[in-house]
């Protein structure tokens, strides 16, 4: 399909095909189709292109975009037929709702989903043989999600009530029980903030504080990352603690995060892709998931606040901003 067919297809989507149009020359051009929430511009996709420019996959060259970036909910299901009509090479979503949309629109083209738990979504059928169209980066939220809990009463070890900022497309009432049973084990209540759109964010975080909350774990979510800034300005002004997903959100000014870094697992992501762009099956492809962690204290943030880190915590954190 050439750009001007695929373009009047789309009946005004908004969605563009970036990069040449193909057939751009003789010789091959790859195709590659993106539905995610976040924008071109976002750090984590400039260095996912990147790495794929380091292995020769080369936008406006051998690689055309197939640009379903910042999606609007109301247009999701359109956008991804759009994509599917123009039979990429291969397809890649973020998070558990646009995942799903894309493979209920196609069950052959391949897909390489990123999301917190590609098991527990039910994306895939186990981790080491996906099984079907569908592999991709499954970044263990639901485990980190606890470990973060820990760090952060460690962080606060004189608070006895904290708030958790929860998205129920992505934590499950399950592991939601889990938190809790871990906060009460240490003498702590923990009152849960359910998320589900943009205008609860910061209602929630009120009224977390109102109730008495001494501290706030901002759970994995796509949602939840998307609004960090203002998450980030919220808490400041309340002069509370926030546990954050993401070590780059400590670095924008969040307190404190634990996990791995989002630009190299969206580097790992780009490597994923590159194996199908040369021939591989997701089927025969393992879900991977980050194997490198980091702790990163804002002491500017610290300070600001009036909160004293313990020097122990200090010492295992992997990066401390002064």
């Amino acid at each position: 399909m050439r750009r001007r067919e695929f373009i009047a297809f789309l009946g005004g989507a908004a969605i563009t095909v970036s990069g040449s149009a193909w057939p751009q020359e003789p010789g091959r051009t790859y195709r590659l189709g993106v539905l995610a929430n976040s924008p071109r511009n976002a750090v984590h996709w400039l260095a996912f292109f990147d790495e794929l420019r380091r292995h020769g996959f080369i936008e406006g060259i051998n690689l055309a975009i197939l640009d379903g970036f910042s999606v609007p909910a109301d247009r999701v299901d359109t956008i991804a037929a759009a994509i599917v009509e123009a039979r990429p090479e291969v397809i890649t979503t973020g998070g558990a709702a646009l995942t799903r949309v894309m493979q209920q629109a196609t069950q052959t083209i391949p897909i390489l989903a990123f999301s917190d738990d590609l098991l527990a979504e039910k994306a895939v059928v186990s981790l080491a043989h996906p099984g079907g169209n569908t592999t991709g980066i499954s970044i263990m939220a639901t485990e980190l999600d606890g470990k973060r809990q820990e760090i952060l009463l460690e962080l606060v070890p004189a608070a006895r009530r904290i708030a958790t900022l929860a998205d129920p497309a992505v934590t499950s009432p399950q592991q939601l029980q889990m938190l809790e049973s871990a906060a009460r084990a240490r003498g702590v209540a923990l009152a849960v903030q359910i998320i589900d759109n943009e205008d609860r964010i910061l209602p929630a975080i009120d009224g977390a504080l109102a109730d008495g909350a001494q501290a706030l774990n901002v759970l994995a979510s796509p949602l939840l990352n998307r609004y960090r800034a203002q998450i980030i300005e919220r808490v400041a002004a309340s002069r509370r603690p926030a546990m954050y997903q993401w070590p780059e959100t400590a670095e924008e000014g969040g307190l404190i995060a634990y996990g791995p870094r989002f630009v190299s697992v969206f580097r790992q992501y780009a490597l994923q892709v590159m194996k199908v762009l040369k021939g591989a099956k997701p089927a025969d492809i393992p879900v991977e998931q980050p194997t490198k962690f980091e702790l990163v204290i804002n002491l500017k943030t610290a300070k600001a606040i009036g909160l004293e880190v313990s020097p122990a915590l200090l010492n295992r954190a992997d990066q401390v901003i002064e």
